[in-house]
């Protein structure tokens, strides 16, 4: 097999801003060499068997050498690999990409260039600023503020608009060149910092006074543009979205993809994913192999989570099996994700019960379940035990065979327990009973106490949203409150209910 690299533009920063090139490609690598400037968003949509290297590349920080980067890139596509070079920006724009590009062409490695949007585009847009207008900006320049002392600003002062990447340690030097260089000490400035983000901030100024405005803070990531386009600034749509300016802590399995967090981040939001369950085999495989080998003898095949669909058809796979040996066995579902992950096996379930939780299975079951032989592919432990006793009162036979194990992590996630102790966070959503459980024992260890006012005052003024009655009751006992809670028991039903809550 011949291997790859796609050097790839990861965008702003912001994941709603990925190309669907550059998802597409991150969804399928086997080994993504990275930039410390990507949302870390990004790195929840590879493959869970992809090895991810951090290459740092950030200014005034640790990063590794050039020539380690081309050694890594040429190495694992020689091995055949599909690697993805993942930049920030568009690679292209002071990106070093030529360094990378020169390495692969040395060493025969085929390669293909992935733009992504960079920064110099769309910073303005999102903050409200368009770089050209017929009247007052028919051109605009994009350069570098690293080393100014190397630009023509005599030239550059006659520019309609300039956008300068990587400026901001050398505010005071590229604003003198200008004003010595003719332009008007009245010219508009406007640095934006961290652009589509909920941490953006917008300096306006003038040429004049942006330097004692500015004056002790820290700026970088940012970007500057200079000229009056500046004065024509509407407001951002992205500011008008119904979760701007809002911060959402979303607990969840490690392994889950981001789908959730894109669904907020479309509405405006910004998120930090918080891993509160860690999913992994059971501690044997036994009485799921022997169930999987006497599947013949099943009448029905219930599958309540998304976790269970995939370590079941895994398993059977790891068997040798295909779908055929599921011969006539019918299969009910709870909730659309879990018959969404079920189609990804090219399977469409026989019943999903209307309300999208396991207690509704039963009351709108299609069949009488008395004597029918069921398979329950389930959690080792922890699980919901009402399905199984409510099974049983009808006389169905019910065999529950453990198909994987969830845990609580060791460590609260660092981003989340910063953004939590510093008053950022101002919605905390839960999508299962276990998630409020382990993320309530992650803040015990956090904050070293069992005195459980202390852990809620931590949560003041956080709205606590919640998936179902079922996660619900489980803030009330741990929490002593939940703030809403989805009518549809889905993450598009949870998203629903958010927007409409901050509306």
């Amino acid at each position: 097999m011949n291997g790859k690299v796609y050097l790839v533009g990861s965008g702003i920063g912001n994941i709603n801003y990925l190309t669907l090139k550059a998802y597409h490609l991150l969804s399928q690598a086997e080994v993504l060499i990275y930039d410390a400037l990507v949302d870390n968003n990004l790195l929840d949509l590879v493959p869970e068997n992809c090895l991810m290297i951090n290459v740092g590349k950030r200014g005034g920080q640790p990063s590794s050498k050039q020539n380690k980067i081309n050694y890594l890139l040429i190495n694992y596509c020689l091995q055949g690999k599909q690697v993805v070079r993942l930049k920030s920006g568009n690679p292209a724009i002071f990106g070093r990409i030529n360094e990378e590009i020169n390495a692969l062409q040395d060493a025969n490695c085929n390669y293909e260039l992935v733009p992504g949007i960079s920064s110099a585009l769309a910073a303005p847009l999102l903050t409200g600023i368009p770089l050209t207008d017929k009247k007052i900006s028919k051109c605009f320049t994009v350069l570098t503020g690293h080393q100014p002392e190397l630009l023509n600003w005599q030239a550059l002062a006659k520019i309609d608009t300039l956008v300068i990447l990587m400026g901001t340690r050398n505010l005071e030097k590229i604003v003198n060149y200008l004003i010595n260089n003719g332009r008007s000490p009245n010219e508009p400035i406007a640095i934006i910092q961290n652009s589509g983000s909920e941490q953006e901030k917008v300096y306006l100024g003038t040429l004049n006074t942006i330097i004692e405005q500015v004056s002790g803070l820290s700026l970088s990531p940012a970007i500057i543009v200079i000229g009056n386009v500046i004065n024509l600034r509407y407001m951002s749509s992205y500011s008008t979205l119904p979760l701007a300016q809002k911060t959402v802590l979303i607990t969840r399995a490690k392994e889950q993809s981001s789908q959730f967090s894109l669904l907020l981040q479309q509405q405006g939001a910004n998120t930090i994913e918080m891993p509160a369950l860690e999913i992994f085999p059971p501690s044997s495989w036994e009485e799921l192999d022997l169930a999987i080998e006497t599947l013949s003898s099943f009448d029905w095949l219930i599958l309540t989570s998304a976790n269970g669909v995939n370590f079941f058809f895994q398993r059977l796979r790891e068997l040798g099996k295909d779908m055929r040996v599921l011969g006539n066995i019918k299969i009910a579902v709870v909730g659309k994700k879990t018959a969404s992950c079920l189609q990804k096996y090219h399977l469409t379930p026989d019943f999903i019960p209307p309300n999208f939780i396991a207690d509704q299975l039963i009351d709108h079951f299609p069949e009488n379940l008395s004597h029918q032989k069921i398979l329950f592919p389930r959690v080792e432990t922890g699980g919901r035990e009402i399905l199984v006793k409510e099974l049983q009162k009808q006389e169905a036979n019910i065999i529950e065979v453990p198909a994987y194990q969830s845990g609580c992590p060791e460590k609260i996630d660092v981003q989340a327990w910063e953004a939590l102790q510093n008053k950022q966070v101002d919605i905390i959503t839960f999508a299962s009973s276990k998630t409020v459980k382990n993320f309530y024992q992650l803040l015990e260890r956090a904050i070293n106490t069992n005195n459980k006012t202390d852990i809620l005052s931590l949560l003041d003024n956080i709205c606590l949203a919640s998936i179902g009655p079922q996660t619900s009751k489980t803030c009330y006992e741990l929490l002593e409150r939940v703030d809403l809670e989805a009518k549809e028991y889905t993450l598009e039903g949870l998203t629903k209910e958010i927007v409409k809550y901050f509306s």
